[in-house]
């Protein structure tokens, strides 16, 4: 299969896209045609994960051989790497609503599906490619990638990985997993600033002639681990679709029967694979795009404007806070009968003056699969403390989003008779602060003081892999301004050895 950019140019096969992350001039890579296929019930239905990983990976990397498939695939999704046998589990909370329990991985994230897999793909594609360069990483992370990334690429030979994350935009947890993190490998740096500001600065590197010929210099080329990646992108196409399997065997929907899909929407990867999902076969009805007050998808599913020019909030749900979302220009190529002419239009028109807008009749196109609503953090708090009383579940603030926004909608916007299946994206224990005030517990004291009071009252498990970051040691403790970050990057590579 051959890789395009979304702004159009030269074609690659899947390894080089792979190993390369960006394609020249800024775009993101996607299959020149979609895989003609038309998956089935009835021949998933007797698949375990890892073998729905084999079939969904093999549409998109042809490149690979069905053994270098099975053995990435094993060795990504196993009992070591998730607690959960069946890798994403449903949990069915009434006739109406379930969740997608995407959190059972290393590091307790949806991050986890893909970036357990992904580095075996990446060492595949450097392998065909034959590329002997080491491999530099660059990654911005808002909360969950960062972490899932750093395990991911632990003490692998040949590869370096550098993660940015905003010093204050993260929950507690989610900073000690990161600065905690082990392997000779890895570097973790904050930034006064935010979010979109380390990716920014990342697209720019990754963008520039000058980076490259210095990195080229010193022997090192650059790769991603965000999901403008597609190592990163297609792996999460496969919970999706054990999704659909596992809502039919357990009789929540009938084979062929369509759902709903809410899914709680930052950087728009996650509710990207869905929508390759459905393309593939699998019979979801519409998509409704979660945010919370960082609002810039929501408004656009409702208006048909994307404008980023507005200010930026630290909310409670801080894998969300994102203004400028990565894979919303993959998006806009399929919503737009891919055409690339007019992709590069809009997202010139985006990165130059900070909106572009669609018009009506692409606006009505978009709204029969797709719509976007958000939630604040008084509402996510009262998500989570309504669900734990009404059904003694418990979610974490980006699902609680998910579900706050799924009660808002009416039929106008969201057919309530057809089962919808919420895509819950994290532990609840990743994020004391909003889960104390949703029980009543107090909020000021110490994060690891908090969670052992949720769990005495909520009796949920304190997470094994949460209790080995509380008895580790904090590793790093790089704190740089944004303005910085390339100057970073360029010593980082001046001193790798």
């Amino acid at each position: 299969m051959n890789y395009k950019s979304t702004r159009g140019g030269e074609l690659q096969n899947s390894t080089f896209a792979t190993l390369h992350g960006l394609a020249n001039g800024g775009g993101l890579y996607i299959p020149e045609k979609l895989p003609e296929v038309k998956l089935t019930y009835d021949e998933l239905k007797n698949l375990s994960y890892q073998e729905l990983s084999e079939k969904i990976i093999k549409l998109f990397f042809t490149e690979f051989s069905d053994e270098e498939i099975k053995n990435a695939v094993n060795n990504a999704y196993n009992n070591t790497t998730f607690t959960d046998e069946n890798i994403v589990p449903v949990h069915k909370l009434n006739e109406k609503v379930s969740f997608g329990e995407l959190f059972h991985g290393r590091t307790l994230a949806f991050k986890d599906l893909a970036l357990s897999l992904f580095p075996y793909l990446l060492l595949l594609s450097k392998e065909k490619q034959k590329e002997n360069k080491k491999i530099l990483i660059l990654a911005a992370t808002s909360g969950d990638t960062g972490k899932a990334a750093l395990e991911g690429f632990k003490d692998i030979d040949r590869i370096n990985i550098v993660v940015f994350y905003p010093k204050n935009g993260v929950s507690p947890m989610q900073e000690e997993q990161m600065r905690k993190q082990l392997g000779n490998n890895v570097e973790i740096v904050a930034i006064n600033g935010n979010f979109d500001d380390a990716q920014s600065a990342i697209k720019v590197i990754f963008s520039s002639e000058e980076f490259k010929k210095y990195a080229n210099d010193h022997n090192v080329m650059f790769s991603s681990a965000n999901s403008i990646n597609i190592g990163r992108l297609f792996p999460q196409i496969i919970y999706y679709v054990s999704t659909y399997v596992n809502l039919v065997k357990a009789g929540t929907i009938k084979p062929n029967e369509e759902f709903n899909v809410v899914v709680p929407t930052g950087n728009f990867g996650n509710i990207l694979a869905g929508f390759i999902a459905k393309k593939l076969g699998i019979p979801i009805k519409k998509f409704i795009s979660a945010s919370n007050k960082n609002k810039v998808l929501a408004d656009f599913f409702q208006t048909g404007i994307y404008n980023k020019n507005r200010d930026f909030y630290a909310t409670n749900s801080p894998s969300m806070d994102i203004l400028l979302s990565s894979n919303f220009e993959r998006y806009l190529y399929y919503a737009l009968n891919e055409n690339s002419e007019r992709v590069n239009e809009l997202i010139t028109n985006l990165l130059s003056g900070g909106e572009l807008s669609v018009n009506e009749e692409e606006l009505k196109n978009i709204q029969n699969e797709f719509y976007g609503e958000f939630s604040n953090d008084d509402e996510t708090v009262n998500a989570i403390k309504s669900v734990y009383e009404n059904y003694h579940y418990l979610m974490d603030p980006h699902t609680a989003v998910a579900y706050s926004v799924y009660e808002k909608l009416d039929n106008s916007n969201l057919d309530k008779n057809t089962h919808t299946i919420i895509m819950s994206t994290a532990h609840p224990f990743k994020f004391p602060t909003p889960i104390a005030k949703a029980l009543g517990i107090d909020e000021t004291k110490n994060p690891y003081t908090i969670l052992d009071e949720i769990s005495e009252t909520t009796g949920v498990k304190f997470p094994e892999k949460l209790t080995e970051v509380r008895n580790s040691e904090i590793r790093f403790s790089n704190v740089i301004d944004k303005a910085d970050i390339q100057d970073f990057v360029k010593k980082y590579i001046k001193d790798l050895k």
